[in-house]
């Protein structure tokens, strides 16, 4: 059987971050391009990216709860991956 790996806490965060600032990148663009403010534009991308960086960590731990996909060892508490 294959066998199931788990991410650890830091790189899910540092997945999250380094997707927050290509996201990120592209809000500020966006918000520059409409209001034509760049320290508006700057403001905007600052907060969307400690907000979406948070929501993105709990997401990612979140799915790691989900046993889908995998069969639990009752007795020793590991688990297996399902075929």
């Amino acid at each position: 059987m294959a066998e199931v790996q788990k991410e650890s806490h830091i790189r899910s965060l540092l997945k999250g971050l380094t997707w927050r600032v290509v996201a990120t990148s592209t809000i500020i663009a966006i918000a520059y391009f409409t209001t034509g403010d760049i320290s508006l534009a700057l403001e905007i991308g600052f907060i969307e990216f400690f907000l979406k960086l948070l929501l993105y960590y709990l997401h990612e731990r979140a799915w790691q709860l989900v046993p889908r996909g995998t069969i639990r060892n009752t007795v020793t508490g590991t688990e297996n991956s399902e075929s």
